[in-house]
């Protein structure tokens, strides 16, 4: 495990050995107060623990002010260009701002930002990806490669560091899974600061979650990374079910019901594509520490669902209820989900 410096943001702390926090973005105009806080809460409630939101204008960021009252994590100011958008941000109550200090002006302008976040300990994340590096650095290593990414993110540092500012978060992303996961393994040997790590610009559900388990899985499973967003093209509550099951599977995160499934055969007599989905639906909201088994025939479904807490064989418009590999009962089709929850719910009275 990478031991990094500790860093709070809001009432999270990050780094330091504590676990990996799960972030997301809001997609609604942020000065839409109203949207905004519904989203957020909804992403909060599915196990969002620090949301960014954009600030592309001054009304964008006064509305922070108000957006804070509202929920109960730690809300990021997302800046790019105007260094007065960072400042109005924090002034309105971000918890911590997002910038590339390579667009956001002269070196006096970005002074002007630290002084703000130091005046009152707001972290500032640093964010380099590969479309914002320097001609510079393209230049040198021909091109757009895991040491160009960190070596922009260590200078952008230490421009701010020179400024007597140390209360930093670093990002490094990559649409290119294999030079992200390089990037980050070199920049873990160079600097204490927690790093933020995703995938960007993954792409749609199917795409988007494959290359963020791959990236993240392969950083992660190093000891690297202190916070964690699986960037994808739809809905944020996606994203925070994707983290959650990247973490728990990385044995990162013990909370939680892990919903297990077979891929069907020819024995399979129930839809259990359907079931299986219904299933994960029902539990998505539990936080309990459960594996949960959902196979298609009575012919191996004890077996291999032996070893879940609980879980569910179909049969022919019938099917059997499954405790630690023990059949407890059989119940006709229709019934398999409510008599699930019901052993589900059982269960946590238990824990």
């Amino acid at each position: 495990m990478r031991n990094s410096k500790t860093v709070r943001i809001g009432g999270c702390v990050i780094g330091g050995g504590n676990p990996v926090a799960i972030q997301s973005m809001t997609n609604t105009k942020t000065e839409d107060i109203k949207a905004t806080v519904a989203q957020i809460l909804e992403l909060e409630k599915a196990g969002c623990e620090i949301i960014r939101s954009a600030v592309p204008t001054i009304e964008a960021a006064k509305a922070f002010s108000e957006i804070k009252k509202q929920i109960h994590i730690p809300l990021v100011a997302d800046i790019h260009f105007d260094y007065r958008l960072a400042i109005a941000a924090i002034e309105n109550g971000a918890d911590k701002i997002r910038i590339n200090p390579g667009n956001i002006g002269s070196k006096d302008k970005l002074k002007a930002v630290v002084d703000a976040a130091k005046e009152r300990d707001i972290p500032i994340r640093v964010g380099v990806n590969s479309g914002s590096l320097e001609k510079e650095i393209l230049t040198k290593y021909g091109g757009v490669t895991a040491e160009g990414l960190v070596e922009s993110a260590l200078e952008k540092t230490a421009y701010i560091e020179d400024l007597g500012y140390d209360n930093l978060v670093i990002s490094i992303k990559s649409s290119d899974v294999l030079m992200c996961v390089k990037a980050h393994e070199i920049i873990s040997d160079k600097t204490d600061l927690p790093l933020h790590v995703g995938i960007t610009e993954s792409g749609t559900l199917l795409a988007g979650n494959i290359k963020s388990a791959i990236g993240l899985g392969l950083i992660l499973n190093q000891g690297i990374g202190d916070t964690i967003r699986v960037s994808l093209t739809g809905n944020p509550l996606e994203e925070i079910k994707s983290a959650k099951l990247i973490l728990r599977t990385l044995g990162l995160r013990k909370s939680g019901v892990e919903v297990v499934s077979c891929p069907t055969c020819g024995r399979t007599q129930i839809n259990l594509i359907s079931l299986a989905e219904k299933v994960e639906k029902m539990v998505e909201n539990i936080d309990a520490n459960l594996k949960i088994a959902v196979m298609g025939c009575v012919v191996n479904g004890p077996g291999e669902a032996k070893e879940a807490d609980l879980g569910i064989a179909g049969g022919i418009n019938e099917g059997l209820i499954i405790k630690k590999g023990e059949v407890l009962r059989k119940v006709k089709e229709e019934d398999l989900l409510s008599e699930l929850k019901k052993e589900i719910l059982a269960y946590e009275k238990i824990l």
